[in-house]
């Protein structure tokens, strides 16, 4: 695949994601290690990579996840429910709002759950985006490696309502604060492209606003 092609093409994957198929985790290492190429404040490297595939801890975090989920699905801003006044947006969004009930339903069934965290005393109230920008952009890059290798995957933050209790689920220490959760796994079909987005020049500005 070419640059191009991968990050205009690696879509949340959900409903597709293939429970049978197991995931070698060999695959995950070489994913996380391209990861770890991925930039960080300060060349501080705080991440920490919880890949879990032990059934029971998996049926665990699923059942977390469903909760939370369950919650944001009966909310105002669930998907579903978001531009209602726009016909054709609309019903991209009821197809988004149909797949994370089918994830809420399967999450702990998916062979390899990865959650990217920060190890750090305490999160300072000042500047998050430097310091959660010091994960996210290799969790994006474990995500576009995981599509090279014909894997999907989901960004997915619902279950952090519950972050406590996925903690105790792993073991871990007070200091390691989860980012996400990513489900991995093989996908079915294929097919995939680029997603409807707004004109860039609705969203641009140069120099000033």
């Amino acid at each position: 695949m070419s640059a191009e092609t991968v990050l205009t093409t690696t879509r949340s994957v959900r409903k597709r994601l293939d429970l049978t198929r197991p995931v070698d985790l060999a695959v995950v290492r070489d994913c996380l290690t391209i990861a770890l190429q991925a930039p960080s404040g300060s060349n501080r490297q705080q991440w920490q990579w919880i890949v879990v595939t032990d059934q029971a801890q998996r049926a665990a975090i699923g059942e977390v996840y469903r909760k939370a989920c369950n919650e944001y699905l009966a909310s105002e801003a669930a998907a579903g429910k978001l531009f209602a006044d726009d016909l054709e947006r609309s019903a991209v969004q009821q197809r988004v709002h149909s797949s994370v009930a089918a994830l809420a339903d399967t999450m702990g069934q998916v062979p390899v759950l990865v959650l990217p965290c920060l190890r750090a005393a305490k999160l300072s109230s000042g500047n998050q985006a430097g310091l959660w920008g010091s994960l996210l952009p290799a969790a994006w890059s474990y995500m576009l490696a995981a599509r090279t290798r014909g894997l999907g995957t989901a960004w997915t933050t619902l279950h952090l309502s519950y972050e406590s209790e996925v903690a105790d689920i792993l073991g871990l220490p007070s200091d390691v604060h989860q980012a996400a959760l990513i489900p991995t796994a093989y996908y079915t079909g294929d097919g995939f492209k680029p997603a409807p987005r707004q004109p860039l020049d609705e969203v641009l500005h140069i120099d000033r606003w």
